[in-house]
C-alpha cells in the first residue's frame, strides 16, 4: 500500500531542492543587505513613533487592518501534480494521510507570523490605546481565529460549486473582521461571548454546500500558483524556468492597450499589457501603491514620508523588472511576426511608463503640505522620478536571453 505522507515529504523535498540553489543567487544580489538597511530602518522609526505618539491616532483601526489580513490569510502546499489525477484516485479515501502535514504546516508557518507581527505592534498598542487587551489572551484568540479561517479555508477547496467558494471565502472575511473589531472596541467579556458564538455559526454554516472528497482539479490548480509565486519572487534576482501564474480575467482592465499601434514594432507591447493586466503583479503594485499612499497621506511633509514614498517607488519598480521576463520561452513569438530587437525595448519602455504613473499617484498625497513644505514637496517628486529613470537605465542594458544566445 502506497505511503501517502511518504510521497507528499519527498515531492516538498523536490521542490526546495529545485528553489535551494537559487537562494544564494538572491543573497549575492544585495537582498540580504537591503534587507537589514530596512530593519534598521524600522526600527529606529518605529522607537521614534513609540515614544512619541500622535495625539488621536487610531490604533485600534491599525490594528484591525493588520491583522484581519494576517489571521485570514490561508493556504496550503499540497504540492499536488496533473497526473495524481489518474495515479492517485484510487487512493482517495485515503488522501486525509496526505493532507494532513500540508494543513499542519499551513497552519504553524501562518502562526508564528502572526506572533512576529503581534510583538512588535505590541507595544505600540498598549501604549497607545486608553484601554488595551491583555497581552497573552489577545494572542491567544489569534489563534484561534487563525484556526478557524484556515478550517473555513480548508472546506472552501473543497466545495463543489463555485458561487459557494467565493461567498465562502467573502464569508471567511467578514466573520474575522467582526471577530476582530468586537474584540477591539468592546469589553473582553461580551466581546468573547460574541466571538463564541458568530465562530459557532460559521463552523454550523461549513456544513450547508456539498463538498468533493477531494477537488483534484482545484487543489492542482492551486499548487501551480504557489508554486509560480515562489518562482516569481526568485525571478526577481535570477533566471528561472518559468511556472504557470494565475491569470484574472479583470473586465474593467480590458480596455486597457487597445490604443496601441497595429503595426510590428508595437505588438509585443500589446501583448505585454494584456498579459500584465490579467498577472498576480498587477495585483501586487495595486495593493504596494494603495499602502504607499496612504502612508505617505500619513506622513506627508516630512523626511520620513520621502523616505516611505521612495521606498515604495523601489519596491515597484522591483516588481515591475518581471515584465522584462514574461513570454521569454514563449515558442509561438518565433512563428508571428514580432520582432525580436522589440521585445526587451518595449518591456523597459512599458515597466518605466507604469512606474512612473504609480509614482505619481502616490506622490499627490504629498500635496496636502504643499503650503507648509513645498521644497520638500517637490524634491521628493524630482527624486522619485530619477528613480524611475535609473530603473530604466539598468532595465535597459540587461541583455535579454535571446540575444545574448545570438
Amino acid at each position: 500500500m502506497m505511503d501517502l505522507s511518504e510521497l507528499r515529504l519527498k515531492r516538498r523535498s523536490r521542490f526546495w531542492g529545485e528553489v535551494l540553489p537559487y537562494l544564494g543567487y538572491v543573497i549575492q544580489s544585495g537582498v540580504a543587505v537591503l534587507t537589514l538597511f530596512l530593519i534598521i530602518a524600522f526600527s529606529a522609526w518605529y522607537t521614534s513613533l513609540v515614544q512619541h505618539i500622535p495625539a488621536g491616532l487610531p490604533i485600534r483601526w491599525i490594528m484591525l487592518i493588520l491583522f484581519v489580513p494576517l489571521t485570514v490569510n490561508s493556504s496550503f502546499r499540497t504540492y499536488m501534480q496533473s497526473a495524481d489525477t489518474v495515479f492517485l484516485l484510487p487512493q482517495e479515501s485515503r488522501m486525509n494521510q496526505y493532507f494532513r502535514a500540508s494543513w499542519t504546516s499551513g497552519v504553524i508557518y501562518k502562526m508564528i507570523g502572526v506572533t512576529l507581527v503581534f510583538m512588535v505592534s505590541w507595544l505600540l498598542y498598549f501604549r497607545a490605546d486608553v484601554d488595551p487587551k491583555p497581552f497573552w489572551l489577545f494572542l491567544i484568540l489569534l489563534y484561534a481565529l487563525k484556526i478557524v479561517a484556515s478550517i473555513g479555508s480548508w472546506k472552501e477547496q473543497q466545495m463543489v460549486s463555485k458561487r459557494a467558494y467565493s461567498s465562502y471565502r467573502l464569508l471567511r472575511y467578514a466573520v474575522i473582521a467582526l471577530a476582530l473589531a468586537a474584540w477591539l472596541w468592546q469589553p473582553a467579556g461580551k466581546s468573547l461571548i460574541f466571538i463564541a458564538l458568530l465562530v459557532a455559526a460559521y463552523m454550523a454554516s461549513l456544513k450547508i454546500p456539498s463538498r468533493h472528497l477531494v477537488a483534484w482539479e482545484r487543489l492542482i490548480a492551486l499548487e501551480k500558483i504557489h508554486s509560480g509565486r515562489v518562482m516569481l519572487v526568485l525571478g526577481w534576482f535570477v533566471d528561472v524556468p518559468g511556472r504557470q501564474q494565475r491569470v484574472y480575467q479583470r473586465k474593467w482592465l480590458s480596455w486597457a492597450g487597445n490604443n496601441i499601434p497595429w503595426k510590428p514594432q508595437a505588438a509585443y507591447r500589446y501583448l505585454l499589457t494584456k498579459s500584465f493586466i490579467r498577472s498576480d503583479i498587477l495585483g501586487i503594485v495595486l495593493r504596494a501603491a494603495v499602502l504607499g499612499a496612504l502612508l505617505v497621506w500619513w506622513t506627508r511633509g516630512t523626511m520620513l514620508g520621502s523616505g516611505i514614498y521612495l521606498f515604495f517607488i523601489f519596491l515597484i519598480g522591483v516588481q515591475m523588472s518581471s515584465l522584462l521576463r514574461y513570454h521569454s520561452e514563449s515558442f509561438w513569438l518565433t512563428v508571428y511576426p514580432v520582432p525580436a530587437e522589440s521585445r526587451h525595448t518595449n518591456a523597459v519602455l512599458l515597466a518605466f511608463q507604469i512606474q512612473l504613473m504609480f509614482a505619481l499617484l502616490m506622490w499627490l498625497p504629498m500635496l496636502g503640505a504643499l503650503k507648509s513644505q513645498m521644497s520638500t514637496v517637490f524634491g521628493t517628486l524630482v527624486v522619485g522620478v530619477v528613480v524611475c529613470a535609473l530603473f530604466r537605465f539598468f532595465l535597459s542594458r540587461k541583455v535579454p536571453k535571446d540575444e545574448d544566445d545570438e
